[in-house]
């Protein structure tokens, strides 16, 4: 064995496909998705997985819910202090926007 991992990794891969244990993947045989960023393509599906996202897209999650909160409340005081917390949310959106660029 010259490349004793590689090897290994081939002779596992080579036993699970003998035994069948690729047949039931998702999408077997199909097309492979397209891509729109191929170099950072497994990055991003691998920060899909877990649930990460650019900060900017976190924070325009969080202002939706602050503005569905809006909508949704009466009280004047309370409406003063979800615009306050907006407008400071806008701003940390666009920081963060540009901070992605």
């Amino acid at each position: 064995m010259d490349r004793p991992p590689i090897d290994l990794i081939d002779q596992k891969i080579r036993e699970a496909e003998a035994i069948g244990a690729f047949g039931n993947l998702k999408a077997v045989g199909g097309p492979l998705p397209k891509e729109d960023d191929v170099d950072n393509a497994r990055l991003n599906r691998l920060m899909g997985e877990v649930g990460w996202a650019p900060e900017f897209v976190s924070l325009s999650r969080d202002l939706n819910w602050v503005r569905e909160e809006l909508h949704e409340t009466a009280e004047k005081n309370r409406r003063q202090d979800i615009l306050k917390e907006i407008s400071m949310m806008d701003v940390e959106f666009v920081l963060a926007q540009k901070a992605q660029r």
